[in-house]
């Protein structure tokens, strides 16, 4: 399955590359908040109603205030679910007081996920299904076991499994993601290619703790 993420901070031009994703027959669009330009609540609500009515595609809303410097409400979400292809939110703001109102005002009508690694178990105690997830290129067995353990109750194995995939969910975040992952990938002959500017290659330091932990997590042959 394939959900393309066509968002920006241009809601026509959204559209209109929401609407090209859809001719090339992927599953669905992912819609960032929109960046630099600070919408208002309404602003945002406006913002993702327009551009889901303009498609027939499932969408995915995706909050991460830290890298936008705006963040989509609790109450906007609710709002927004009441779309109809609206179906889902990566929910990155880090704050679990946030997930716990998401939860309280959507009352299952939309799936949340964890749009960070590190947060997915506890996420998920607080109501969400499972992540959008960086780490899963690399440990995603690993991970699909610590969420499978989370739902079968055995809440035990799902911490142990959290703590011991901890290292490698903020390990990732040496510089700037997706450099580390991309760096990682191709260590392992995986050949994803390089960055465009202006993200450029990790340093020697951090290739070097890049190269160490993928060792730790035996991913290097």
């Amino acid at each position: 399955m394939v959900w393309a993420g066509t968002g920006s901070n241009n809601t026509e031009s959204t559209i209109k590359l929401s609407r090209e994703a859809e001719k090339t027959g992927v599953n669905g669009i992912m819609l960032v908040v929109p960046y630099y330009n600070k919408p208002s609540q309404e602003g945002l609500y406006q913002h993702f109603k327009k551009i889901a009515e303009s498609v027939s595609l499932p969408v995915m809303l995706y909050n991460i205030p830290g890298r936008t410097n705006c963040n989509m409400l609790p109450d906007t979400v609710a709002r927004l679910a009441a779309v109809e292809n609206i179906v889902a939110i990566k929910e990155s703001s880090g704050d679990m007081d946030q997930m716990s109102l998401l939860h309280d005002c959507l009352k299952g009508k939309i799936t949340v996920y964890s749009g960070d690694d590190s947060l997915t178990l506890p996420m998920m105690a607080l109501g969400a299904h499972g992540v959008v997830s960086i780490a899963s290129h690399l440990v995603g067995n690993r991970i699909k076991a610590m969420i499978d353990a989370f739902v079968a109750g055995n809440n035990d194995e799902a911490r142990a499994l959290h703590n011991m995939l901890f290292p490698i969910f903020k390990g990732l975040f040496v510089t700037t993601n997706p450099v580390p992952l991309k760096e990682a990938l191709n260590m392992m002959g995986m050949e994803v290619g390089g960055l465009r500017l202006p993200l450029c290659t990790a340093g020697e330091k951090e290739k070097l703790f890049i190269k160490e932990l993928l060792l730790k997590y035996d991913l290097l042959k």
